[in-house]
């Protein structure tokens, strides 16, 4: 994984880039509305949304993820479990329950079945607290678009992501890549500026990616 600032800059940027004068830190802007963005940049971007929300509702329990499970009304049966090799985890009166490839809707159900033999209608939830399959995508006007992992005991930012997927296309609009993340039930984006974080040294911007995340970049108008 390349971390060193420079040597991304020169593999993100095009050549005769004129150089430019630090300007003020920006905090990168949330948006909860995918269609900001006006004619066919909305439509992708929406689509890209689609596909972070997807990415989490849709997700399969795996190995080595840490799930946390709560039962209402019954917190001494409340846990955090790793889920083993075998897909399996083990909870207090109802012991091992294969979670492994299924997604929290239908895990947290069986859960729920299981518990129904020792508790009057329990009331779970199930909430993953570290994935083992670390993952993220990125999308649009880079050279090769697709999903690619987290390294273990590491961390990706924007700015990893964009490099790892060979960086940008020469139509690519570099000051308004985004980065959509799935946050409590609702589908964010942050606009990301990834020129001010290779010419003027912004580094606050980079942010640091999530399992999930998709990071999209869009074609420029000019």
């Amino acid at each position: 994984m390349l971390t060193r600032l420079g040597f991304l800059a020169a593999a993100l940027l095009l050549p005769g880039a004129c150089r430019t004068y630090p300007k003020a830190p920006r905090e990168p802007q949330a948006q909860t509305k995918a269609a900001r963005g006006g004619g066919d940049e909305g439509a992708a971007l929406a689509a890209a949304m689609r596909q972070a929300t997807s990415a989490v509702v849709d997700y399969k329990i795996s190995p080595a993820d840490l799930v946390s499970v709560s039962v209402f009304g019954n917190q001494q049966l409340d846990r955090k479990a790793r889920v083993n090799a075998n897909g399996m985890i083990f909870l207090p009166l109802v012991g091992g329950i294969k979670v492994g490839g299924k997604t929290l809707a239908e895990a947290q159900g069986l859960i729920q079945d299981k518990l129904s033999n020792y508790v009057i209608r329990p009331q779970v939830s199930l909430f993953i607290d570290e994935y083992g399959n670390k993952t993220v995508f990125v999308m649009g006007e880079v050279q090769k678009p697709g999903s690619y992992p987290i390294p273990t005991e590491s961390r990706m930012t924007v700015l990893e992501a964009i490099s790892t997927a060979g960086g940008f296309t020469p139509v690519a609009a570099q000051d308004r890549a985004r980065l959509l993340r799935y946050v409590n039930g609702e589908s964010k984006s942050y606009t990301i500026d990834v020129r001010s974080i290779t010419r003027e040294g912004h580094k606050d911007q980079d942010l640091t990616l999530e399992p999930n995340d998709v990071v999209y970049v869009p074609q420029s108008l000019f």
